[in-house]
This record gives structure tokens, C-alpha cells and sequence, in this order.
């Protein structure tokens, strides 16, 4: 007898089954990922950078100004990168 966890990961399976990639494919994917990860650290490092120079200035507003674009291009960067990768899916399908 099965549990209902058991049925309803049945019927998910059947309404979205999961993707299998070849190991080029996870290689693509995992390609994006460092690429993106790498320029996520390009950009904390020198925004950081800048930040530390409006804490010794005291610019406080300026601050609050670099820890909001840090934060804005972190989001912006993570998802273009599940946007890239999500193109790379949907064309190993075809």
C-alpha cells in the first residue's frame, strides 16, 4: 500500500517529470553557474570596495546608496543566470 506522499509525488511525476541531462548538458549548466558566480564576486569585491571608502569618508548616505545597488545586482545577476540556464534547458529538449 502506498502513502499519499508517495501518490502525489506519482502524479507531480506525471504532470512535470523531471529533467535527466547528459553530463555535457550538466556541464553547460554548471558553466553558466560559474560564470555567473564569478561576476557576482567581481561586483561584491568592488563594491565593497567602494563601500569601505564611504565609511572612512562617512558618507553615510552613500552607504546605504552601494549596499542597495550590491543587493540590486546580486538579484539582477542570479536571475539572469536562471534565465541562461533556463534557455539552455529548453534547448536541450528540442
Amino acid at each position: 500500500m502506498k502513502s499519499a506522499y508517495e501518490l502525489a509525488m506519482e502524479r507531480l511525476q506525471k504532470n512535470t517529470p523531471s529533467a535527466s541531462f547528459t553530463d555535457e548538458q550538466k556541464a553547460q549548466l554548471a558553466e553558466v553557474d560559474s560564470q555567473f558566480r564569478a561576476k557576482i564576486a567581481e561586483k561584491k569585491i568592488f563594491l565593497s570596495q567602494e563601500i569601505e571608502k564611504a565609511i572612512a569618508t562617512g558618507q553615510v548616505d552613500e552607504v546605504e546608496k552601494l549596499q542597495r545597488q550590491l543587493t540590486s545586482e546580486i538579484q539582477r545577476l542570479q536571475g539572469d543566470c536562471e534565465l541562461k540556464k533556463q534557455k539552455l534547458r529548453d534547448s536541450f529538449k528540442a
